[in-house]
């Protein structure tokens, strides 16, 4: 199993175009993919997939750019961002979000101010202003 461990919080670390993983990655670092993750990722970080990237599996970081696709689940402790090359198919948990037109999205969006992978059932609250009926 491929695991990636940095203790400096200002590493990038990169999984280049034509490189492909099956493992999960764990990094404290920025991580930008621009191959293939078959697995799951956890970064304090931020993450980038890049138009060739690919990942399958469940993703947990601070700010994520989706440029390529992703297939499963995602935390995002902060700002999501989905450009318009992206494909997103599964569940988004975030604080925000951020779809550009173009981009494709599949699935479920949860978004809180505590987008912690623990927040799983929140109660859902009505929208300010509006009333739920």
């Amino acid at each position: 199993m491929a695991k990636i461990l940095e203790t400096d919080n200002n590493v990038i670390n990169q999984i280049g175009v034509g490189t492909e993983i099956t493992g999960d990655v764990s990094t404290n670092g920025d991580i930008r993919i621009d191959g293939v993750l078959n697995g799951n990722l956890k970064t304090k970080g931020k993450l980038v997939i890049g138009e060739t990237g690919t990942v399958k599996g469940e993703i947990t970081c601070k700010n994520t750019v989706v440029e390529g696709s992703v297939n499963g689940k995602i935390t995002v402790a902060e700002l999501l961002t989905l450009k318009a090359t992206s494909s997103f198919n599964g569940d988004i948990n975030t604080r925000r979000l951020a779809i550009e037109p173009g981009a494709k999205f599949t699935g479920n969006c949860n978004m809180s101010m505590d987008a912690s992978p623990t927040n799983k059932n929140e109660t859902e609250k009505p929208a300010e202003g509006f009333k739920k009926p």
